[in-house]
């Protein structure tokens, strides 16, 4: 008796649920208090006034109100610069 099947199996079929990452709530729209407003990996995205940061960096709304992204030049640990985005929320 063969252990495995004469016509070879497949090992890697098997494949991962989706992440459902991005924004969920865009410029304008209404944010109730702990809302969130996008999840991501990293921080693409950082936390600006009334708006907190999961432990895996999934942004939430502290308080009521509108949704509002700005940028901004940020230095690196390497003194290079670069352009970070920043959710905010404006209250209603």
């Amino acid at each position: 008796m063969a252990t495995t099947k004469a016509s070879g199996t497949s090992k890697n079929a098997r494949d991962s649920r989706p992440k459902y990452l991005g924004v969920k709530l865009f410029a304008g729209q209404r944010a109730k208090a702990g809302q969130i407003i996008l999840r991501q990996r990293g921080t693409k995205f950082l936390p600006g006034t009334n708006v907190g940061m999961g432990k895996d960096r999934t942004l939430f709304a502290l308080i009521e109100g509108v949704v509002r992204f700005t940028s901004k030049q940020k230095k690196t640990f390497t003194n290079s610069r670069r352009l970070a985005k920043i959710a905010h929320i404006d209250p209603a």
